[in-house]
């Protein structure tokens, strides 16, 4: 038994890892139905990638009005709740434990999405991107700024993706507030022009988040929830700092102290913001000193560098985005040094077992 701190167990709330590696979430657009409910094709993929501590689903959509990517699969259906019993059925047979990452993309979505209407967004904005959409990329468009109503429609869905992520058989839910999605729109002063209680002060960009988990304490077990953060996004994905980004991520997390979640999953910057006053330079390390919970901490981690992170007492877990794509068996690959697999990026979005579930795992003697 190796005594790296990256294979010991860990106790997640009330969930018991097997070891401190952490599948990432990787949208792989392989639910290609009319239903977009997820199948054996991925029940097997996500199965064969169970020895992993936890699993942390790719994207999976709340509602109709959430989606932006295609053949993205959802939670909001009957079709998809049997589905993912698929997946999490195969992840528990090998032992495994699985979280779904509830998603709605917001403005970074096409009408082609929406039957040629504007995807919702905070406010009426262009995050000037290019949208994937089933007839190829194209051009984003101006959104179209949320109702109260739609606002209040919106945290229900989030609040039912709970409860039928839970009747689907998944140990917790994820909340994706980062990459430039919603709520990170919300919580972004570039994408959030609104003059009303969800808008302007910190205090109200940050609101929809916790009337969601207000919401999810009423209908499902707190300490199974974590939420995500990218909290130096910058001139990506129609996000940019600005000079309350600090202060906003550092009261939400503090905040969210009190609310006894599963952990918060947080990101290294995606660009180099050396130099920039307004982004976090080291973001494990800042909110380890304000968060009193589990941190995940993800980008761009070897097995080495996990290690120190995790020896530093930066973060208490270590997720793997593309490394999982190409090793099924990226735990014991580490164990064992194992040269590691390169995927094949061609395959990331295409239907089909390709590229998904084709990669093998290393040859036992």
């Amino acid at each position: 038994m190796s005594t790296e701190n990256i294979f010991k167990p860990y106790t997640l709330g009330s969930v018991e890892l097997s070891n401190k590696i952490v599948m990432a979430p990787m949208t792989r657009s392989r639910s290609d139905n009319s239903d977009n409910a997820p199948t054996l094709l991925n029940a097997e993929y996500y199965g064969q990638r169970a020895s992993a501590g936890l699993i942390i689903t790719e994207g999976t959509v709340i509602s109709k009005y959430g989606v932006g990517v295609p053949n993205v699969p959802g939670i909001y259906s009957e079709k998809q709740i049997e589905g993912w019993k698929l997946t999490t059925n195969a992840v528990h047979e090998k032992g495994g434990k699985i979280f779904v990452q509830l998603w709605h993309t917001g403005a970074y979505s096409h009408p082609d999405h929406h039957n040629g209407n504007a995807p919702l967004a905070p406010s009426s904005y262009n995050p000037d991107l290019d949208i994937f959409t089933p007839t190829g990329f194209k051009k984003s468009e101006t959104s179209r700024a949320m109702s109260l109503e739609d606002i209040k429609q919106t945290i229900a869905d989030f609040r039912q993706a709970a409860v039928n992520a839970f009747k689907a058989g998944f140990d917790g839910i994820e909340l994706h507030g980062a990459n430039g999605y919603l709520l990170q729109q919300f919580f972004s002063k570039n994408s959030n022009q609104r003059n009303d209680q969800y808008g302007g002060s910190i205090e109200n960009r940050a609101r929809i988040l916790f009337e969601i988990l207000d919401e999810l304490k009423k209908a499902v077990d707190i300490s199974r929830v974590g939420v995500r953060f990218n909290p130096s996004l910058n001139n990506l994905m129609g996000i940019s700092v600005d000079d309350e980004t600090i202060a906003i991520y550092d009261y939400i997390v503090d905040r969210l102290n009190g609310y006894g979640l599963a952990y918060i999953h947080l990101t290294e910057p995606f660009t180099d913001v050396t130099g920039n006053p307004f982004a976090i330079h080291e973001v494990a390390k800042h909110f380890r000193s304000i968060y009193n919970g589990t941190i995940i901490i993800n980008r761009g981690f070897t097995k080495e560098t996990a290690n120190a992170v995790l020896e530093a007492g930066d973060a208490n877990l270590v997720s793997f985005g593309t490394p999982f794509i190409a090793n099924p068996d990226l735990v014991e690959r580490f164990r064992t040094d194992a040269e590691l697999a390169i995927p094949d990026q061609n395959t990331f979005y295409t239907p089909g077992a390709e590229g998904y579930t084709d990669y093998p795992a290393l040859q036992k003697n």
